[in-house]
């Protein structure tokens, strides 16, 4: 287990309700005989490629720096793991798999791992542009459940983003599922839900060692196992944040954050009226209803975090504000319980609850 003697509860006084940076920073500064605390980052795709983009090596490499430079920020003072996206680079190897026919096509648990190299290398290069400790990098496996219901609905959005006469002549060509997304419409695929993470044990030891740990790429390389106990892998992709999830159960991170392209859960979002959420409990989110192939997974994955794990803060903001989040001054936290009244009526907002 995490030594969490780090977190200041005396006189009911906690990160949750308290949002001064002095305080925060006075809280989360480390002693030099108090062990670092934990963090597990789900880096969203919008880190690795911004929507409309071409999908080159120099685009995500410019957009990976990006990522390097928020995170880095974090290494002196926290363990880091990081899961990160892979829906518009295993899509793109899914297509130059299927367009060479002189060979038969890899199966798409093949093209996870093939990602989880590609995009690692490049955070691995530029992470260690910029911070002293060792950075590593995991293949990682996870476990899924063949007879999971998801594999009968495939939801799950990956490569880039058609108009609607595009990807209907591609899901007539390659056999894609498909779905609008926003504007746009994309090839969807079967994303079931993460029960084990191999390599969680080497994961630990290696953020006990001080590095910032790169794995379970993509959601993790997909494998189940069968009456006799055969493993193999199996052809679909684990949505990151619901991996980055179990992971930081299994390891008792801290904390859990989710990195994207707006900081944090807002009411009314959109609106001239919006409303940011600055905390926000379990309970609450249980509440309200997101889109299936995008936000729900993130409020899923905070809830099954923070429910499982005895001391945790789960935290959706930003990219850029990693740091700003954990000092308590940019996000939306995710607790069990809140140590302070809210200034937002829950029953008053009319259910309209979105993620930036």
């Amino acid at each position: 287990m995490i030594n969490k003697r780090w977190l200041n509860t005396e006189k009911n006084e906690s990160l949750f309700g308290d949002h001064s940076t002095d305080v925060a920073l006075r809280k989360f500064k480390m002693s030099s005989t108090t062990m670092k605390p934990t963090i597990v980052i789900a880096l969203g795709g919008n880190a690795l490629l911004r929507r409309g983009q071409v999908l080159s090596y120099e685009n995500q490499l410019e957009n990976v720096k990006v990522a390097a430079e928020s995170i880095a920020k974090l290494s002196e003072d926290y363990r880091i793991a990081i899961v990160h996206g892979n829906g518009p680079q295993v899509g793109l190897l899914s297509q130059q798999n299927d367009a060479f026919d002189a060979v038969p096509s890899y199966p798409l648990s093949c093209l996870v791992a093939e990602s989880q190299g590609m995009i690692a290398t490049m955070l691995a290069q530029e992470l260690r542009n910029r911070v002293d400790c060792n950075v590593s990098t995991i293949l990682t496996h996870v476990d899924v459940d063949k007879a999971d219901p998801a594999f009968n609905e495939p939801m799950k959005f990956i490569g880039q983003v058609y108009s609607e006469a595009e990807a209907k002549a591609l899901a007539e060509e390659f056999d894609w599922s498909i779905h609008q997304d926003g504007d746009y419409y994309r090839r969807v695929v079967a994303s079931p839900a993460p029960k084990n993470i191999r390599e969680s044990e080497l994961i630990s030891l290696a953020l006990q060692h001080d590095n910032i740990v790169i794995c379970c790429g993509g959601g993790g390389i997909p494998i189940c196992t069968d009456e006799n106990g055969i493993t193999s892998n199996i052809d679909c992709v684990i949505d990151k944040d619901s991996t980055a999830s179990l992971l930081s159960q299994q390891i008792s991170a801290d904390f859990f954050l989710i990195l994207t392209d707006g900081d944090g859960v807002f009411f009314h979002y959109g609106k001239p009226n919006q409303i940011k959420l600055d905390i926000a409990t379990t309970e609450e989110l249980k509440g309200y209803a997101f889109d299936k192939g995008s936000m729900q997974p993130k409020i899923d994955a905070m809830i099954n975090y923070v429910e499982n794990v005895d001391i945790s803060i789960g935290i959706i903001t930003d990219l850029h504000l990693a740091l700003d989040a954990l000092n308590g001054t940019a996000g939306t936290k995710i607790v069990k319980n809140k140590f302070y009244d809210d200034s937002i009526s829950h029953q008053q907002n009319d259910g309209e609850l979105a993620l930036a």
